[in-house]
């Protein structure tokens, strides 16, 4: 996420004739509100969708679906966040400083939040199927609770800077001064660019590990779901590797260039890596709608949930059909 003091490619940079970015900005100011109009849309009904699903008709003692849920919330979170930088993008910040520090921490802990719960239910799933006959193979509604509260927790710790450092700060360019919500100090910026990438390659390692023993256990089993089974599994490891590991490298490169450390330091690299980091953003914010078709749409009984409650709200069923469509879906076990 990164929304530091050069996100929306307003920087000190622009007084520098030498290194104009006037185009950067541009190009961010069109594309980006607009494909963040696209995510935000289809966010919020994928996600509310999860969200009405199982309610209405799963097992929520399940510790899978308390998993969903969360993931799901935290997906609802990080979204709120991407109207007021689609607006930041066109106009500058043009709230307050307030709302600034708001919008900043429930953007971050959405962020964070959804990478770990992303991970856990990688983690539960490696138990589950590696390991079904271990004690946390069995664990239900307490265990889930607790751990929700815990990866929250540990979530809103990791935003906290943002909600403490981030200011209305006056951004000079080649027309005059824009205002901006960002970190006002560059040491947490670096901070913040640094315990992203560390937060990405815990995440990716441990998925990584359980992915693989997951596919050397499914190979061995004789299953007729077994096929489908392994191209899920590399669908969700491919789209999250695909989203998250460029974003991650341009942050990083991105910090060297601001830092002017060798051979980042020039304006031709920074405009380059201007117009990356925009491109790659945009794809890796993307995941939090594409998180309810991998972890939820793909479920066969996601999908009969789905048709049942289509069927209900415009096909007018007899009571006693009715009843037997509610009692079976009821059935024990997960969406997945």
């Amino acid at each position: 996420m990164n929304y530091s003091l050069n996100d929306s490619a307003y920087d000190e940079d622009y007084v520098d004739e030498v290194c104009e970015k006037g185009e950067v900005v541009k190009f961010g100011s069109i594309v980006v509100p607009v494909f963040f109009s696209v995510v935000i849309v289809l966010s919020l009904t994928g996600n509310i969708l999860v969200l009405v699903i199982l309610a209405l008709y799963e097992n929520l003692k399940s510790l899978t679906n308390i998993f969903i849920l969360n993931l799901a919330i935290s997906d609802l979170v990080f979204t709120t966040g991407l109207p007021f930088w689609a607006i930041y993008h066109i106009w500058g910040w043009v709230f307050s400083e307030t709302l600034c520090k708001i919008v900043t921490f429930v953007f971050f802990t959405g962020f964070y939040s959804s990478i770990l719960f992303l991970t856990i239910m990688t983690m539960y799933r490696y138990v589950a199927v590696v390991h079904p006959l271990s004690d946390l193979s069995t664990q239900r509604l307490n265990t889930g609770i607790f751990v929700s509260i815990l990866l929250w927790m540990v979530s809103t710790g990791a935003a906290m800077p943002s909600l403490l450092y981030s200011s209305l700060v006056s951004i000079p360019h080649k027309n005059g001064h824009s205002q901006g919500c960002e970190f006002s100090v560059r040491l947490w910026e670096n901070i913040g660019v640094t315990q992203q990438n560390i937060f990405f390659l815990l995440a990716f390692a441990v998925m990584t590990f359980c992915y693989i023993q997951i596919l050397r256990k499914i190979r061995k089993t004789r299953s007729q779901t077994k096929h489908r089974a392994v191209k899920l599994v590399f669908s969700i490891v491919a789209v999250f590797f695909l989203g998250w590991v460029p974003y991650n490298v341009v942050i990083f490169l991105k910090a060297l260039s601001d830092n002017l450390v060798p051979p980042f330091e020039g304006c031709e690299t920074s405009i380059q890596l201007e117009y990356a980091f925009n491109v790659c953003r945009l794809i890796a914010f993307s995941h939090c709608c594409l998180n309810p078709v991998f972890y939820a749409f793909v479920g066969v009984k996601f999908r009969r949930h789905l048709k049942s409650m289509l069927h209900r709200m415009f096909v007018r069923q007899h009571p006693v059909e009715e009843e037997q469509a509610r009692m079976q879906t009821f059935s024990r076990g997960s969406m997945y």
